[in-house]
């Protein structure tokens, strides 16, 4: 059996220098998703260039809005720990709150190169997913973003090798590996976008955008229910929130989009 000890969320220890697996594993997600958007940007005209100074500025600015996101909704920790606010290699940033910003970033950044904006997010969403499901393994490494406690029997009847297993013995008791569930959704989203992206005359343009928003937010709303370290807001929990109005939101503008201006809009794929 091997021991949870073996998995230390230190990649590299040198003296007061310390490299965490949750950065390591976060870079690796945001580098794929680098390649393969500049790969398929070829494609669809955008030069290299904009994407390596777009990911300059949002990369930054996502990790400072997921930061600031997550440390809102746990302001009474943070009120009386404000020396750990900056304390981003032991965990604790919001997807959603990375996402928004790398969105924002996106519009003024568009608008500013004279990119349309949907080509731009059709191009990087399927990356951006994939680099989600990557980053759930930070999670996994700091032993975070879990369930309720199960038992031991329960994960093996799941089939899950021991290490993940020894893994979510977390301060004494076994737990949902709720992180497992969403990299798994993540990666699947993944390939379907991948599937469907290119099909001849089947997705209009901004509809890849938008079927990657439903995905995730679909995903998003059941595992976050079975989490037990939700931020929330009140009695709710604030990313099940967020994925009911993202997912709504999509569907909308989706239908909007095709029934108002179906026939104006390019097909991704001709």
């Amino acid at each position: 059996m091997i021991n949870i000890a073996a998995l230390n969320p230190i990649a590299v220890h040198w003296g007061p220098f310390q490299i965490h697996w949750y950065g390591v594993i976060i870079a690796t997600g945001v580098i794929l998703a680098l390649i393969m958007s500049v790969r398929e940007g070829r494609r669809r005209g955008i030069p290299e260039d904009d994407f390596y100074d777009y990911l300059l500025w949002a990369l930054p600015i996502a990790i400072i809005c997921a930061r600031i996101y997550y440390v809102v909704f746990q302001w009474p920790y943070y009120s009386v720990h404000p020396d750990e606010i900056i304390a981003i290699w032991d965990g604790g940033i919001a997807i959603y709150g990375a996402i928004l910003g790398g969105f924002a970033v996106m519009y003024f950044f568009c608008k500013h190169h004279q990119i349309k904006m949907w080509t731009m997010l059709d191009i990087v969403s399927p990356a951006v997913i994939m680099a989600q499901g990557i980053g759930r393994w930070g999670n996994f490494m700091n032993q975070e973003a879990f369930g309720k406690i199960t038992t031991k029997a329960y994960l093996q009847s799941q089939h899950l090798p021991e290490w993940i297993i020894q893994q979510m013995n977390i301060q004494g008791s076994y737990r949902i590996p709720t992180f497992l569930y969403e990299s798994l959704w993540d990666l699947t989203g993944f390939v379907l976008l991948l599937l469907i992206r290119h099909r001849p005359h089947f997705l209009k343009q901004g509809e890849v955008f938008l079927s990657y928003v439903a995905w995730y937010a679909a995903g998003r709303f059941v595992i976050e229910g079975m989490r037990t370290d939700s931020l929330m807001l009140g009695p709710i929990r604030v990313s099940q929130l967020l994925s009911v109005i993202f997912f709504v939101g999509a569907l909308v503008i989706w239908i909007w989009r095709r029934y108002h201006q179906g026939s104006k809009l390019p097909w991704y794929i001709n």
